[in-house]
């Protein structure tokens, strides 16, 4: 008995060790063979520092959590319209597809993939093209575009472009030299430097008068080879690979190299104006006394800012050493021409006003005299000082004492009108039209003009000897 009990406990264990290692080897078949993202979690941890640590784990190496993560980092696509609103002095909008311009009723259309689906409702926009934002009445002047992503409603194209187009307006003050390059050129040059890239671009232009593009056949070539679409006297549906509407403005007669993809600066714009005019007359080459040669801005009577004893300053003028030229510009005076005999002087004098544009045809290192008549500082500065200046010109501010202007016979040396322009243009900014602009002539003091002009020649002869 004690044998056969021995033998029973035997064979039990026996038995007890085989199912075990039965188990061991079925589970070990049935097991999932371990997966190469698997992570074990340790013992003697926190369990849910562990199971987050394994849930970050398991969605970094999933194929379809990364999948659905690209999507949603993925940039969003680009509207067909995008618009900046928000300047003070101008609105531009940017068309980021194929473009079809219909000009009989100003608009522009995008393609928009979006709008076959017939839930979508098309997007729409009206600006007009020309950066003086804030003046209502010259703006009224401006023709409205209107742009809209519809293509349902789009015309055929009967002319195809390759290059983008650039829509603006040649309306507002243009015909006023100054409006046309602080309003037009300048903002020209800033715009098509910011959108292309290296790129060509057409130009296409509304409120655009025949004797506008006669006048500037040189210049416009500079910003695009193609033929400009005039919008007045087209009618043909053009389609363009996108487009942009409107014109950048960095402020008057201002280029702003920080706001631009190359730091373009006046001197760049200066240059443009050179290659556009450099085929000028030979007469003009240098002066021909050997002197530096001052140009002398006169103004007709009637529009204020006359210099009264403009002859006796010419002759002062001449007798420091410059050859002068009085150069009484009008509005058919040809930009070749004035860019000939400019380009070839070394120095001008003239009396604030649209005329001193002209100056933009000095070569950098001349000299600038730009007389400031009572109550105008602040536009003397803005419109002429400061490009002036930018464009590497040397630049002299002539200030007008009240004993040389016409304002003191007509209102008295104590009057408000001389003692504090700023309250006068604050109470009413039409008096700096009326008052200080149309309102004043000048006669300068012959004594203090003539060591202003002293200085000026000495410039202006070092600059000769160095340049010419």
């Amino acid at each position: 008995m004690k044998k056969s009990g021995w033998t029973t406990a035997i064979i039990c264990l026996l038995f007890v060790l085989i199912c075990y290692v039965d188990e061991i080897s079925l589970s070990s078949f049935l097991k999932p063979a371990p997966s190469p993202t698997s992570t074990r979690i340790q013992g003697n941890g926190n369990p849910e520092k562990q199971a987050r640590e394994l849930k970050m784990k398991t969605l970094s190496a999933s194929p379809e959590i990364v999948a659905v993560d690209s999507k949603v980092n993925k940039p969003d696509k680009p509207q067909p319209i995008s618009c900046d609103l928000s300047n003070y002095r101008y609105d531009l909008c940017s068309l980021n597809g194929p473009t079809i311009l219909e000009p009989t009723t100003s608009t522009l259309f995008v393609s928009d993939p979006d709008l076959h689906h017939p839930e979508n409702q098309p997007t729409q926009h009206k600006l007009r093209p020309y950066p003086r934002k804030w003046e209502e009445g010259v703006m009224s002047r401006v023709t409205e575009f209107t742009l809209t992503a519809a293509p349902a409603t789009a015309p055929a194209c009967t002319v195809h472009h390759s290059a983008p187009a650039l829509v603006f307006s040649a309306g507002g003050y243009t015909g006023n030299l100054f409006h046309d390059f602080t309003d037009g050129f300048v903002p020209l040059f800033v715009t098509s430097s910011f959108i292309a890239s290296g790129q060509d671009i057409v130009l296409v232009i509304s409120n655009c008068r025949d004797w506008w593009l006669t006048k500037y056949a040189d210049l416009l070539p500079q910003f695009s080879r193609y033929k400009i679409i005039n919008l007045d006297n087209n009618t043909d549906t053009h389609c363009f690979p996108s487009a942009t509407v409107g014109l950048i403005s960095h402020g008057f007669m201002t280029i702003k190299p920080t706001l631009l993809p190359h730091s373009e600066t006046f001197i760049d714009f200066r240059a443009l104006i050179g290659a556009a005019y450099r085929k000028i007359p030979n007469y003009y080459r240098r002066p021909v006394t050997g002197r530096p040669r001052l140009v002398l801005v006169g103004r007709n009577g009637g529009v204020g800012r006359v210099i009264l004893n403009q002859a006796e300053v010419a002759r002062a003028a001449e007798a420091v050493g410059f050859e002068v030229v009085v150069f009484e510009p009008n509005s058919g005076t040809s930009m070749r021409e004035a860019y000939g005999l400019i380009n070839s002087s070394h120095a001008m004098f003239g009396v604030h006003g649209a005329a001193l544009t002209h100056s933009l045809f000095l070569r950098p290192g001349s000299v600038l005299i730009q007389v400031v008549p009572i109550g105008i500082d602040w536009l003397a500065e803005t419109c002429f000082g400061k490009s002036g200046r930018d464009m590497g010109l040397e630049y002299v501010e002539y200030k007008v004492k009240v004993e040389e202007s016409s304002l003191m016979e007509k209102y008295g040396k104590d009057h408000l009108v001389l003692k504090d322009p700023k309250a006068v243009v604050k109470e009413d900014w039409s008096n700096i039209k009326k008052i200080y602009l149309q309102g004043q002539d000048v006669k300068l003091d012959l004594v203090r003009v003539r060591r202003f002009l002293s200085e000026a020649f000495e410039k202006a002869k070092r600059f000769m000897e160095r340049d010419d």
